[in-house]
């Protein structure tokens, strides 16, 4: 018999989310299609199970998981305020200033191409650069990440670590943006 340190972590959380799930042990192997018996002996440490059995189990646990993430869609703002890439940069200035954001996705054709934000844009004026002369394209930066509406939570914060805005597209149009403080809003 294993000593339960012995087992592998994974091993050790089967029991944790089963119960989190509020599954008796049968609900869990009928769902995970194992035995009773096999999901009792891993959560008593008396058995060594299969990777296969282990990975089936798991899987279920995690699709659980997955499904009570909030996905972008209840995150999205759907009123977005775009620039075209050969607007003047005064137009995004003024979007910026009239809305009360930092920052401004660019679209050319409808389809998202970059970004422009208040840090490009104090970036070109420190380089001595006229503002009343540039276009959005002279300022902007790459295309922020663009996701699907199903995006769990999880991968919407890792990707605003990273990036001050996301897009939320369908089909390859933009359907509205998250940004950190869409996170932030959600959890105050």
């Amino acid at each position: 018999m294993r000593q339960k340190t012995d087992l592998n972590p994974e091993l050790q959380e089967i029991k944790r989310l089963r119960k989190k799930h509020n599954l008796t042990q049968t609900q869990l192997a009928k769902l995970a299609g194992v035995s009773q018996s096999l999901i009792a002996k891993i959560e008593a440490c008396t058995v060594d199970p299969t990777f296969s059995h282990v990975r089936r189990i798991l899987e279920v646990l995690h699709s659980m998981e997955m499904e009570k993430e909030p996905k972008a869609e209840q995150l999205i703002t759907h009123k977005i305020i775009v620039v075209g890439k050969n607007e003047p940069l005064s137009k995004a200035i003024r979007e910026m200033k009239n809305y009360g954001i930092s920052q401004l996705p660019v679209t050319e054709g409808g389809r998202v191409t970059g970004l422009v934000s208040e840090t490009t844009i104090i970036e070109k004026l420190a380089e001595g650069k006229n503002p009343s002369k540039l276009q959005v394209k002279d300022v902007m930066e790459d295309a922020p990440p663009v996701v699907t509406k199903t995006m769990p939570l999880s991968a919407v914060t890792e990707l605003l670590r990273h990036s001050s805005l996301i897009i939320v597209a369908e089909n390859g149009r933009p359907k509205g943006v998250i940004t950190k403080s869409d996170i932030l809003k959600r959890i105050t």
